[in-house]
């Protein structure tokens, strides 16, 4: 696909991928609804824009079903939209034990619920031929130690892309799901930087991250992993998980030591801006 000129809803646009995907998408002559939870950053994205008088933003919390109804009825998409890129989401690294249950509602809320409920409502106003791009995560494939629920919502999002592709053949819409590995962006909490330094994970720039999302959404590539050796585990995670068991097996004192650096002292459930702070566009992927 062409990009020129297209419509495009970004959801998480005031995201580290998110922002560098709208440099990407607005450098290719896409017209851009930038959606985020926070106006005045989605305005300041906008005007850095190329071509800023192009772009519109929509403020909404994609986790309630009111905004997401705010969402739908912006002036916009009464024109119909050619793709659709979920990319808004959240995380918390953390064992399970140590996260509050709003934190587990809000991860599933926004990396599984969202998406597939915006999608639906949106499917009527896609202009045929048209794409939607779910960003996913190589988490989505390999179950890692500390992110057991943001882990759940990957792999549920990467088989809710498989199903609906099937769904929608030869319909004209084509589903693409396309997964990063860990991205260095402003919003990775100092446990998971130090986590990945100390097992030498390689992480990519957004802008890299962006760049190769664009090239697999022009290219129409129903299936994007980035990254090696995270190519090779996802393989080998599907083939032989025991082999990956292993693997990770070796690396999780390493885990659950920086995991447990953000542990609550009790059980009690978080305060709300915890878990803002975990909500953005892939805060950390492995």
């Amino acid at each position: 696909m062409k990009l020129e000129g297209k419509r495009i809803l970004l959801t998480g646009a005031s995201g580290g991928i998110g922002e560098a995907l709208a440099m990407e998408l607005a450098a290719q002559g896409a017209h851009l609804l930038l959606h985020g939870r926070r106006a005045s950053a989605l305005e300041r994205l906008r005007r850095e824009l190329p071509h800023p008088e192009r772009h519109q933003t929509v403020t909404a919390d994609l986790g309630s079903p009111q905004e997401r109804a705010r969402l739908l009825q912006h002036p916009a998409l009464e024109e119909g939209l050619d793709v659709l890129i979920n990319s808004a989401g959240c995380n918390q690294f953390a064992w399970l034990e140590d996260q509050s249950s709003e934190q587990v509602t809000r991860q599933l809320l926004l990396n599984i619920e969202a998406p597939i409920q915006l999608t639906r409502a949106l499917l009527p106003r896609l202009r045929k031929p048209a794409i939607i791009m779910n960003i996913g995560s190589s988490l989505g494939a390999i179950g890692y130690a500390g992110y057991s629920v943001y882990c759940a919502s990957k792999f549920a999002l990467r088989g809710f892309s498989e199903a609906l592709g099937r769904e929608l053949e030869g319909t004209g819409i084509k589903v693409l799901h396309f997964a990063p590995r860990a991205t260095r962006t402003h919003l990775n909490s100092e446990a998971a930087y130090a986590m990945n330094a100390e097992l030498g994970t390689h992480t990519d720039s957004p802008q890299d991250v962006a760049e190769e999302a664009v090239i697999a959404l022009c290219n129409e590539t129903r299936r994007r992993w980035l990254g090696w050796p995270e190519k090779l585990f996802v393989r080998l995670n599907g083939l032989l998980p025991a082999v990956v068991d292993m693997a990770l097996a070796r690396q999780r004192p390493i885990i659950e030591r920086h995991a447990r650096r953000t542990a609550s002292p009790a059980p009690a459930p978080a305060p709300a801006h915890r878990s803002d702070r975990a909500c953005a566009t892939h805060e950390k992927e492995h």
